[in-house]
């Protein structure tokens, strides 16, 4: 029975990782990331919900520009924080993993 042991060590392993990655993911939910268009003129800060926590929109833009194109700021910096909360959150879980792709954690 010397293969139960090898599959009871895996086993622990396996859960012990599982708990990291939760843990991980917890942890990023409590982090914010922004994002911004327009040379700053737009930002945007959201959480690891990827919930809009904050929208900033510079009062020079507002005087100066047509709506269509703040909607298209504030669309592009939305864009650009949920991406960088998507890269933070991947590098996280190479870290917990070790790069390796684990269905349901990505």
């Amino acid at each position: 029975m010397k293969g139960f042991g090898g599959m009871q060590q895996l086993m622990k392993q396996a859960n012990q990782m599982q708990n990291k990655m939760k843990k991980a993911q917890e942890e990023f939910k409590t982090q914010e990331f922004s994002g911004t268009a327009g040379g700053g003129a737009v930002s945007i800060r959201i959480d690891g919900d990827y919930f809009v926590k904050e929208v900033q929109v510079s009062p020079e833009l507002l005087k100066d520009s047509d709506v269509e194109m703040v909607q298209d700021l504030i669309l592009t910096a939305t864009n650009d924080a949920m991406k960088t909360a998507k890269e933070a959150y991947k590098e996280n879980m190479d870290k917990v993993t070790g790069g390796v792709n684990i269905p349901g954690f990505g």
